[in-house]
């Protein structure tokens, strides 16, 4: 009977997940965005102008301006997932070229690093995609990639914070460790990653509650270390230690109060520190290599 539940809840589970939800990437950008000198804001807004998905940010962005658009585009590298316009490369054909794009294949394994229990990387490459769209921005050598470039980059730097994207190969980054999540009643059985990602909060986060809870978030924690891509990458892959609920439910390892809390403590983080990040980088690549005051409060 045990092993007929346990096979009904797989059934049910989520496809796998792939990055923090659309809440996370958002309140990345926005904290970022807030670290960018007006010269640096105003350059990322002409290439991102560029890009053929640009009229949508606008539209879901409304009357809250650039940081609201700039917040959607660092949605889209998941977007594209769904997006019939874009192909897997690994098992579909590639689909007609996007006007404007370099490139228009979906990359799932940008966005992952999984380890072996040696600590050796088996699959995934963000790590290495971070660093060649950082350079292909600091080179611009053309429109056309600049423009498909800093989407990509806006997104993978907040991937790179999140733990499991920097997991375990055997569980798939945790895509693969079912477990019974009590504090979502739509859909109680789930899977780690599924539950790390949604942390930040729901899909649907924008608009002014957006901007709020970015405030609010810089207001709480202070900011990180500047670090290296190398120690992004590190932190997150130590963090693996913290992110296992241990306890046991009926049928699964079950989050309870603390661990719940806990891990929204931690993920509030990471966002926070993933954001600051993003905004010194970018402003080192915008604005003649120096952040403006408010990169000078993180530790170099």
């Amino acid at each position: 009977m045990r092993r007929m539940l346990l096979t009904l809840i797989f059934l049910a589970l989520p496809a796998a997940a792939q990055a923090w939800s659309a809440a996370g990437h958002r309140l990345t950008a926005c904290i970022a965005w807030q670290q960018l000198s007006s010269q640096s804001q105003a350059s990322l807004g002409e290439i991102l102008a560029r890009h053929p998905d640009y009229p949508r940010w606008q539209a879901r962005a409304g009357k809250y301006g650039m940081i609201a658009i700039f917040a959607e585009a660092a949605t889209w590298a998941d977007s594209i997932r769904n997006d019939p316009r874009y192909f897997d490369e690994r098992r579909e054909w590639p689909t007609p070229p996007i006007p404007g794009l370099a490139d228009n294949a979906r990359h799932k394994v940008w966005h992952y690093l999984d380890f072996d229990a040696s600590g050796h990387v088996r699959e995934g490459e963000l790590d290495q995609q971070i660093e060649r769209l950082t350079q292909v921005l600091r080179a611009s050598p053309s429109p056309q990639q600049t423009t498909y470039a800093l989407p990509w980059l806006l997104h993978l730097v907040g991937d790179i914070h999140q733990p499991l994207h920097v997991g375990r190969h055997d569980d798939e980054g945790g895509n693969q460790f079912e477990i019974e999540n009590p504090y979502d009643r739509r859909q109680p059985f789930t899977n780690l990653h599924a539950y790390w990602d949604d942390l930040p909060g729901p899909y649907g986060l924008r608009g002014q509650r957006l901007l709020d809870e970015a405030e609010r978030l810089i207001g709480l924690i202070p900011p990180p270390q500047r670090g290296t891509l190398s120690g992004w990458r590190d932190e997150s892959h130590a963090l693996l230690t913290q992110v296992y609920p241990r306890s046991a439910g009926s049928l699964l390892p079950i989050i309870n109060e603390r661990f719940h809390l806990q891990s929204r403590e931690l993920a509030q983080r990471r966002i926070v520190e993933a954001g600051y990040r993003l905004g010194w980088l970018l402003e080192s690549l915008f604005h003649s290599g120096v952040p403006r005051e408010t990169g000078n409060h993180g530790r170099p």
